[in-house]
């Protein structure tokens, strides 16, 4: 069975840090795209971030770059979201999302992506 389990939100002051994490079972995330996507109350869901697992090629929406990283580990097949210098506008509840084998999707679109996790809440306050 396909899954991807988010973990790693929570509550944390501005300027604080959290990581996410991502555990794919039921397939390889190798050799796919990745992605982290996120919601706030009343908004569309936009694409955080995302990796090729092939060549560790990342791509970052403007508004993160800097201070958001996304990685793998193909060995534990997870994928991290490590966010720095949070703000109050990072609040919103975060997915998790892999595309279909030997498929690279940098634009992070959700039409590129097939599995997605149930997300994993993340409040910042000011």
């Amino acid at each position: 069975q396909v899954q991807l389990v988010e973990s790693g939100g929570g509550s944390v002051e501005a300027a604080g840090s959290l990581r996410l994490s991502c555990a794919a079972s039921g397939f390889a995330i190798s050799g796919r795209s990745m992605g982290w996507f996120r919601q706030a109350p009343g908004k569309e869901r936009e694409g955080v971030a995302t990796i090729y697992t092939s060549s560790g090629d990342t791509t970052y929406a403007d508004s993160v770059k800097g201070r958001f990283t996304i990685s793998q580990d193909n060995a534990k097949n997870t994928v991290y979201l490590q966010m720095n210098s949070l703000k109050p506008e990072d609040t919103a509840m975060y997915y998790c999302a892999a595309s279909q084998s030997n498929t690279w999707a940098p634009g992070r679109r959700e039409r590129d992506y097939n599995y997605w996790g149930q997300g994993t809440q993340v409040t910042v306050s000011s």
